[in-house]
């Protein structure tokens, strides 16, 4: 748990005399109690933690604005938390960069060191906190536009297999029927593989592509541009579509950041079941 850290870090100056916040991807398990609700925006791309913190009453937002401070929570994805820390560095007089060991934390510790010089930080509860002040210093960390890969598709830093096709994906895209029912959902579409597929299979005529990275259903629409697909930002466990399809494919998550969750993979087929038609 971050909150802890971050509180030490603000007890020991982190904050600076910030009296407005904005805090950049923050998991399921970053304790915010040391920041004033009143005063801090949560921007995040995953929806389960954008809902989480919107039922909890948090001011939510799209894209970082400008803040007194930004604390920005490291992500597994290296390329990402650069692309976070870059742009909390031109929208914030102060940044604060939190995030765990095993989430590569200290890597960027060091990187940021060697481009600032020494850094104040604190180390607590298996993790890291560090912070600076505004800078230009890291422009070439900025989160790059979606790239065409080898495989024809377009990816991104932050997204699942942005280095190429997920091997069950592909898997089960080879084993699909020749024909498909006429309205198929692809839960957890990712950035759009299995539905490219479906599209080009007899018998399809609608696709609804449901996602809950942002930057995954962005490249997504960027590799199907066929006016049968439709794309749908949502918490796959909590989806309750209006109409019910004839037809689910999916290669479903099976964990929670480094951690295996065989729950996650068993609601993503309970949600399957809720959303097909009796027939």
């Amino acid at each position: 748990m971050s909150q802890p850290r971050l509180s030490t870090a603000a007890q020991e100056g982190a904050f600076g005399e910030a009296t407005s916040f904005v805090v950049l991807r923050p998991g399921a398990d970053t304790d915010l109690t040391a920041l004033p609700r009143e005063a801090t925006t949560i921007v995040t791309g995953f929806r389960p933690d954008y809902d989480d913190y919107a039922r909890a009453g948090w001011s939510m937002a799209e894209t970082a604005g400008h803040a007194d401070c930004a604390i920005v929570a490291a992500t597994r994805s290296k390329d990402l938390a650069r692309a976070l820390i870059a742009e909390a560095a031109t929208q914030a007089a102060r940044v604060v960069v939190d995030g765990q060991k095993t989430d590569g934390i200290d890597a960027l510790f060091k990187e940021c060191r060697a481009r600032l010089g020494d850094l104040p930080s604190v180390t607590k509860a298996h993790g890291r906190s560090f912070w600076f002040d505004a800078t230009d210093a890291f422009a070439d960390w900025a989160l790059p536009a979606p790239l065409r890969g080898e495989h024809g598709f377009y990816t991104q830093a932050g997204v699942f297999s942005e280095d190429g096709v997920d091997p069950a994906s592909a898997l089960l895209a080879a084993a699909l029927p020749a024909k498909l029912p006429a309205r198929v959902a692809d839960l957890g579409a990712g950035w759009g593989y299995l539905s490219a597929a479906v599209l080009g299979h007899a018998g399809v005529t609608t696709v609804d592509l449901f996602e809950a990275e942002a930057l995954s259903l962005g490249c997504a629409r960027l590799n199907i541009t066929d006016p049968r697909a439709q794309f749908h930002w949502a918490d796959v466990t909590q989806l309750m579509p209006e109409q019910r399809f004839d037809a689910v494919v999916m290669n479903p998550p099976f964990h929670r950041g480094r951690a295996a969750d065989p729950a996650l993979g068993r609601a993503f087929i309970t949600a399957a079941r809720r959303m097909l038609r009796p027939s």
